[in-house]
């Protein structure tokens, strides 16, 4: 026996005895203890720290799993423990998987689904499929599925392969010329949609993720280690030619240009099939695929399932309107507004770069928690505004003198080519500008260029300290992330909006293409909580999440308690409860989850069983100790604002939009922008934010949200918590952007 004596004779079988002995049902009994599987418990045994593969072993050699009634298997935590078996190869079982497939083969079926077997199977347990298969025709007709989608995926992979060996001689930076190049023909201007098969501004930087990737993980630092020298080289052999013909005598690579073309291509449709086809197989409820022969074909099961994910969509764009006029009231009441920012010629673009920074800061401070000042890794603090005006102040001009003055270039020439070459002539006869399709620095002369947008009060000739700082916090170093891609260390490889300051070696590089038309917001959502959601910061934030609801709150009368802890010898298990406010005799208890902004159904789906279902878990245990204080003398609860004839309500909110509205362990799930509305009760700031920007993303002259001045109040007779709740489960805040979005 081993992996520390079999988990000290199988935690899960005794936990399961446990809980049948104390009246629990074997069903609901197994529910509990496979949640305690997916949770990852326990974590240590003693001293030691337990790994997955031994809660793997243990759980699925565990008896009571073959003393199950079937249709146990049905149950959703049992469906995610089936699909957590079939996506690892260490252990196996295949007589109980037979007898799941005999006694319930559309459960086994939908495991194989959750567990992406569409995609990259194990190969252990497609054998023991394929074995079961021979008796279960739902198994026989998966493992056919699967070999479809097998064998498409293996031929858009071998076009890959094919156009990345054709590229593999080029150099990371010399790789990214040749994505500039293409991206200025067929993104800028619209040049994309000349064509039916056009490409999206989004598609081409997830794809170009992908390649980078690839491009790292197969280079020797020495290619990835910029030099003056090799910038040089780089520029004459692979910019020049097609720039400026007659000044070489070098021929342009048009392999490559064709070859790079090709390879996106096929990259962006391999990013297709994966979304549109693996994942939809895999998550999406609202279609199903039908074998025909050897194709397949979707059919709508559920359309109000896709009509929930694009309505979440929609009310994401609302919410970016939301802030933004938010922002809009700030600014034009602040002194700032009848300032000059910049030079005069810049003074319009300045002031909208001042006033989406201000939108994003007011975002990470009343949703995400996160405060004017942010930990770099290097333990380094920087100013969390100055950082996100730096960025888009960056993208201001790279708008302005990349993307504006090559759009009328282009629209003289009618020839990418000849509009960049213009372009480039035009920056080095001013003062030797870099205008080309990317642009290098080293790090002193980055810091030098971005000094004077850290220009503030206490800092009237900005700061080199602080614009070093925040050039850190938005880079993207290539090397560290080569050398972890290279030894397979598991990790995040941050998009290129995320952290678009790509620096190899001592030269940073910029993408104009990018960073002047990519959502800020989102970048610096995602760097603060995708890529840094290990922070020592992270938890602090959630705290002042929960405090600057809780405030929201009091505002409203409720008397607030954040973070209590009931007496844990009482109530085993329960933990700390984020929230509970009490008004109207209604405990509202409230599970708070703070995440990123999530741009596929995988991830969505994966955030819904894992985070979203652990949290309905919580909160049922919080709302269970909550209602057995009501019933016992007062005390403890009197501190609470609460009373033996108190009711409770249960609320996860959290930060992300996904999922809105779904009930996890009977529980709603809201976003925290949702409740902050609904308190606030200014629905009427809800609008799309392009309305809010004249021709050009100039600023109209209005900052008023008079089109929908007519919504009225949330509360015509007075605020009270069973309006507040209703307001809730109706979705009210919403209503009237979701009628005319109809």
């Amino acid at each position: 026996m081993t992996s520390l004596g079999l988990f000290s004779l199988n935690f899960y079988q005794e936990r399961s005895c446990e809980l049948i002995a104390s009246g629990i049902s074997r069903s609901d009994a197994a529910i509990l203890v496979a949640e305690h599987y997916l949770d990852g418990k326990p974590a240590r045994r003693g001293k030691h720290k337990i790994t997955q593969s031994e809660r793997d072993a243990a759980f699925w050699s565990a008896e009571f799993l073959g003393q199950l009634p079937s249709a146990t298997w049905c149950a959703e935590v049992m469906l995610l423990a089936l699909a957590r078996y079939l996506d690892q190869e260490r252990v196996s079982a295949p007589t109980l998987l037979l007898s799941i497939a005999q006694s319930q083969p559309s459960a086994l079926c939908k495991a194989m689904r959750y567990a992406r077997m569409v995609y990259r199977p194990k190969a252990t347990r497609l054998a023991e499929l394929r074995e079961i298969a021979k008796v279960t025709s739902e198994i026989h007709e998966q493992c056919l599925v699967i070999d479809i989608f097998v064998d498409v995926h293996e031929v858009r992979q071998s076009e890959i392969d094919k156009w990345q060996i054709k590229l593999a001689y080029l150099s990371p930076f010399e790789f990214l010329i040749y994505a500039s190049l293409f991206a200025f023909e067929h993104l800028i201007s619209g040049q994309s949609a000349k064509s039916e098969s056009s490409m999206s501004d989004e598609a081409i930087w997830y794809a170009l993720t992908e390649l980078i990737a690839w491009k790292l993980k197969t280079s020797p630092d020495a290619k990835i280690r910029l030099t003056e020298k090799q910038i040089g080289i780089s520029m004459a052999e692979h910019i020049a030619p097609f720039l400026f013909p007659g000044s070489t005598q070098i021929p342009p690579r048009l392999d490559f240009i064709q070859a790079f073309s090709a390879l996106m291509t096929a990259q962006v449709e391999m990013n297709e099939f994966i979304s549109r086809s693996v994942d939809a197989h895999s998550y999406d409820d609202a279609v199903r695929f039908v074998r025909r022969g050897d194709r397949l074909e979707i059919e709508v099961a559920d359309p109000s399932i896709r009509n929930r994910w694009e309505r979440d969509g929609q009310r994401l764009l609302l919410c970016h309107g939301y802030w933004l006029y938010r922002a809009l009231q700030e600014f034009y009441s602040s002194e700032i507004a009848n300032q000059r920012i910049g030079k005069p010629e810049n003074h319009e673009a300045n002031q909208l770069a001042f006033i989406r920074a201000l939108r994003t800061q007011m975002e990470l401070d009343e949703v995400y928690g996160i405060d004017d000042a942010v930990l770099l890794a290097s333990g380094e603090s920087i100013n969390l505004f100055q950082a996100l005006l730096s960025l888009e102040l960056t993208s201001a001009f790279f708008q302005q003198d990349f993307l504006a003055q090559y759009s009328l270039l282009l629209e003289k020439s009618e020839n990418s080519m000849a509009a960049l070459s213009e372009l480039a002539l035009q920056g080095l006869t001013d003062g030797m500008q870099i205008r080309f399709p990317l642009t290098w620095s080293e790090r002193e002369q980055k810091i030098r260029s971005i000094v004077g947008w850290t220009v503030s009060e206490k800092n009237p000739k900005g700061s080199l300290p602080l614009a070093g700082s925040i050039l850190d916090f938005w880079t993207n170093d290539w090397l560290t992330l080569a050398a972890r891609l290279r030894s397979n260390m598991p990790g995040l490889v941050p998009e290129i909006l995320e952290r678009p300051f790509l620096k190899l070696g001592d030269y940073f590089v910029q993408l104009p293409w990018v960073t002047g038309r990519q959502n800020n917001s989102t970048a610096a959502i995602n760097n603060l909580r995708r890529l840094g959601a290990r922070r020592t910061e992270a938890q602090e934030e959630t705290r002042r999440i929960e405090a600057r609801l809780g405030k929201l709150f009091e505002n409203r009368g409720f008397k607030v308690t954040q973070g209590f802890h009931p007496n844990p010898e009482a109530y085993p298990e329960v933990g700390e409860i984020d929230l509970i406010c009490a008004r109207d005799g209604v405990a509202l208890v409230i599970e708070v989850k703070s995440s990123f902004r999530r741009r596929s159904q995988r991830e969505a789906w994966l955030h819904g069983k894992t985070t979203l279902r652990k949290a309905g878990q919580q909160l049922r245990r919080k709302v269970a100790a909550i209602n057995r204080m009501l019933e016992r003398p007062p005390g403890e609860t009197m501190e609470l604002g609460l009373t033996s004839t108190c009711s409770t309500y249960g609320i996860i909110a959290d930060t992300s939009i996904e999922h809105d509205h779904e009930h996890f362990n009977g529980f709603l799930k809201v976003s925290v922008e949702e409740i902050l509305i609904a308190l606030r009760d200014d629905r009427e700031l809800l609008t799309d934010p392009i309305s809010l920007l004249g021709e050009g993303d100039g600023l109209q002259s209005t900052h008023s949200p008079a089109k929908n001045k007519t919504l009225g109040t949330l509360y015509p007779n007075g605020f009270n918590v069973q309006r507040f709740i209703e307001v809730l489960e109706n979705q009210l805040v919403w209503l009237e952007a979701d009628l005319q979005a109809k």
